[in-house]
């Protein structure tokens, strides 16, 4: 994925990690981040958000965005002034109704100077006026929002908010949100959770979308477009809705032939990992020219890239997955990701062992084999990959072999009961890779920490892997034998926005 690289200073010591604390700001102003390591600007202390109401109009033809957010938050520390992530050119700032004054500073601080000084856990109504041409800003190079021949898409990781709505724009602080998005006739638009309504009027059409759970910055999406939509009912009870671009061309059969099986996985998964935690699923593959992946909260957003070779259920599977792990059991810090990564990839070789095309012994196997010794995939640490390698290959395969051998060493029953039990104990919440561990140790009554230091937190290739004798083949040679699914899971680089 195109992202930001900062460099930061992370302890990690024999899979002991300790964050950078937000620094309290002095004299009542919030701080300008909540501290994470990777990315010590990302987000804003001093408050708490619990909902977004973004009443937007977009035109298309040149990509004009006007918008007014309300945001509803309560101050966890007096407050004489705060911060919000914004890139767009803003026009007016009221807090409790009052007007207050705003200033730039950094790349995307908004600094909001209220009338009257906030009392610590008051509440807090801000709302923001703005307008601007989200393609015509850059942040260091980096822009996640995509231009289509018909519209925009907003989709990227680990930001994405600040080219669309102003926000505390780290998934620490996750919220609910009301979406309104105004568009020409002709045109849909889209965003998380469930379609309340849709009204024309003088040539205008309103979408209304609403998320009724906790949802990460990050993980909210907007896309305006000629979209064909597909609505349906799954198996259990849950509302789909799928959109793919009207000029997808050779790509359409095939994106079709993986999307439409969303309800399918989603009811597949569910059985693995517990109820799916949200209100409705589905997916959307706009024409755009990136090629990645990424798990936007009940609506993924697929790059038509991932069909150019047929259908790709996979890649379905992995985002679904992360609406258990990354969406409801979200990361308290950016250097948390292996919780997210690592069980989307185990996901896929879940489902490849469903269907019969390699299980996930043999998959890690092959995988373990697949890199040698010495290989720079073995010194990126999973459990600590540092900015620049945040997407890198081995937070996903080697991430996916530290869960086989979590399996090999407590049994399929109680690791499939850690799976299952895992969202259900941090569900909407946020969630380290040592509270993982600590529950991945409660659960199976084992001392695990070796284990995890080995697979998570050495930068060189472990001394076997995990079950490798049952991966190997029937053949008299006793080689290793290419699961059919490698290829299908490694196409195309990785199946999800680690690829870019």
């Amino acid at each position: 994925m195109r992202k930001r690289v900062l460099t930061t200073a992370v302890v990690a010591l024999a899979g002991v990690f300790t964050a950078v604390p937000a620094v309290a700001a002095p004299g009542g102003q919030g701080a300008p981040g909540v501290g994470d390591p990777y990315y010590p600007d990302y987000g804003n202390g001093g408050y708490d958000v619990g909902h977004y109401d973004l009443r937007l109009k977009y035109q298309p033809a040149d990509d004009r965005l006007e918008g007014t957010a309300t945001i509803t938050a309560t101050a966890t520390q007096d407050l004489t002034r705060f911060n919000l992530d914004f890139a767009l050119t803003v026009n007016e700032v009221l807090v409790n109704n009052r007007k207050a004054a705003f200033a730039r500073s950094g790349a995307h601080e908004l600094e909001i100077t209220p009338s009257q000084a906030l009392r610590r856990n008051q509440p807090i109504t801000v709302v923001v006026r703005y307008a601007g041409t989200p393609s015509q800003v850059s942040v260091n190079g980096y822009n996640p929002w995509l231009r289509t021949p018909d519209g925009g898409v907003a989709a990227g990781e680990p930001e994405a908010a600040w080219w669309w709505y102003p926000s505390n724009d780290h998934p620490s602080d996750k919220a609910t949100y009301d979406v309104s998005i105004l568009v020409p006739d002709g045109t849909q638009a889209i965003s998380n959770g469930t379609l309340q309504s849709a009204a024309s009027r003088l040539g205008w059409t309103r979408y209304n979308w609403r998320s009724s759970k906790p949802q990460a910055t990050y993980l909210t999406t907007f896309a305006a477009g000629k979209f064909e939509i597909i609505r349906d009912t799954s198996e259990s009870g849950l509302p789909v809705f799928n959109a793919y671009s009207r000029d997808l061309g050779a790509d359409e059969g095939a994106a079709k032939a993986s999307v439409e099986r969303t309800a399918e996985i989603v009811d597949w998964e569910s059985g693995v990992f517990g109820p799916y935690p949200f209100e409705a699923i589905g997916g959307y593959v706009p024409n755009v020219p990136t090629g990645y992946a990424l798990e936007t909260q009940t609506r993924p957003f697929y790059s038509p890239r991932h069909f150019r070779l047929g259908a790709n259920p996979y890649v379905v599977v992995h985002e679904q997955a992360h609406q258990w792990f990354g969406d409801d059991v979200s990361l308290k810090t950016w250097r948390d990701i292996w919780l997210n990564e690592g069980f989307a990839r185990y996901a896929e070789w879940l489902w490849s062992e469903k269907e019969g095309e390699g299980t996930a012994a043999e998959l890690a196997a092959w995988t373990y084999s697949f890199y040698p010794d010495g290989d720079p995939f073995w010194q990126v640490k999973p459990g600590d990959p540092g900015a620049q390698n945040q997407f890198h290959g081995a937070v996903y395969n080697r991430g996916a072999i530290a869960l086989q051998a979590l399996r090999a060493e407590v049994g399929d029953q109680t690791f499939f009961r850690i799976l299952k039990g895992w969202p259900t104990v941090h569900k909407y919440g946020n969630a380290r890779i040592e509270d993982f561990v600590a529950y991945a140790e409660r659960t199976s009554g084992r001392q695990l920490g070796a284990l995890f230091q080995t697979w998570l937190f050495t930068p060189s290739k472990p001394a076997s892997a995990p079950q490798a004798s049952n991966a190997r083949s029937a053949s008299p040679t006793g080689e290793l034998k290419e699961p059919k699914s490698w290829k299908k899971i490694q196409r195309e680089g990785l199946s999800d926005h680690g690829s870019h």
